[in-house]
């Protein structure tokens, strides 16, 4: 990215309003009563503005990993050790992870980039190293990261997708691996939405109750001690954020920018999906929210975004599991918007 604070407050893509009319009026000629597919018949109509196509396609998908480890796990705010997020890392590449399982059933590529952990890992079939530090900072301490190393992380998501928009997508889909990275999400949503620590903290990796209440506590000291500079949101993604968190905004940042569709996993990715829009208002035409997430804060950040999740099936995974499960919805509504027979080539007299 050669100047990016131009790249940054570049406009976000246009969708296109006359294939949108033109998939909504063909949506009217097929042979069901009008609106008898619901959401099915929206997705197709959602999806022609988009790409700019009458007709859609959800052929070439991309899916892509960011990894990062988190400084704030000093704190004891998550079930798991940090040891995880380098073994998760090792199986996606292997191919035993739940996002390597949906990405080779949907013949979709599979990308994953480590921008953060904590050890410097060695040479990893399938595996990106765009390695900025040992993880962040403890945020209860001081900022998780320099200006430099957000911008740094914001860029590596861009230009990831550039890179991508290169070979032809038609839908690109972020996911996260980062081992406490829901404390710093929540305290991302809680500083944009000016929310407290309580509403929006949930178990995470499964935390008790009192586990819980221990994670907002945390969230809240931290948003307390960077109050002052939680101003904008670069700010905020600077004080309390994660380098995979910011990779993600970065690439859903490039997608609105690029014109390309999005489809939103679950709690982390919907919340660099909320920083995206704060940084380019706009940004958020180009989201496809795939499902809701069990994790209490998501509904807060799906109202903020007037977001209706396509799905709820009590996932709380991650690493894009739960967009990949939605793409076959995508499919089929673009199968039914192509290949429904219209009124006139079926014969049928008049509307139903």
């Amino acid at each position: 990215m050669n100047n990016f604070n131009d790249w940054l407050k570049s406009p976000v893509a246009n969708i296109d309003s006359a294939a949108q009319e033109q998939a909504f009026q063909r949506q009217q000629q097929l042979t069901k009563p009008a609106g008898s597919l619901g959401r099915l018949e929206q997705l197709a109509i959602q999806l022609a503005a988009m790409q700019a196509m009458p007709l859609p396609q959800i052929d070439k998908v991309q899916i892509t990993v960011f990894a990062a480890d988190h400084g704030v796990m000093a704190e004891n705010v998550s079930a798991f050790p940090q040891s995880v997020t380098t073994a998760m890392i090792h199986n996606f590449a292997s191919g035993g992870a739940a996002i390597s399982v949906l990405a080779n059933s949907l013949n979709a590529s599979l990308s994953v980039i480590n921008v953060g952990s904590v050890d410097e890992l060695e040479t990893i079939d399938g595996v990106e190293d765009q390695r900025i530090a040992s993880g962040t900072n403890n945020f209860c301490l001081e900022p998780a990261m320099s200006s430099e190393q957000l911008q740094q992380a914001l860029s590596v998501g861009a230009d990831h997708v550039t890179g991508c928009l290169t070979q032809g997508l038609d839908l690109f889909i972020g996911g996260d691996m980062g081992i406490g990275n829901t404390t710093s999400a929540t305290a991302i949503a809680c500083a944009l939405l000016n929310l407290p620590a309580e509403t929006l903290t949930g178990p995470g990796t499964g935390l008790n109750t009192d586990g819980v209440k221990h994670k907002a506590a945390v969230i809240e000291k931290a948003l307390l001690k960077h109050q002052p500079a939680l101003n904008d949101p670069l700010s905020v993604l600077q004080h309390v954020g994660g380098f995979e968190i910011a990779a993600l905004t970065g690439a859903y940042l490039a997608c609105a920018k690029q014109g390309l569709p999005v489809l939103v996993d679950g709690f982390i990715s919907s919340v660099a999906a909320l920083a995206a829009e704060h940084l380019s208002p706009g940004s958020r035409d180009w989201f496809i929210f795939s499902h809701a997430s069990a994790e209490p804060g998501h509904q807060h950040i799906m109202a903020a975004l007037d977001a209706e999740p396509l799905l709820d099936l009590g996932m709380r995974l991650g690493e894009a599991s739960g967009a990949a499960v939605a793409v076959p919805l995508l499919k089929l509504s673009c199968a039914l918007h192509a290949n429904m027979a219209t009124f006139e080539q079926a014969a049928v007299a008049g509307a139903l």
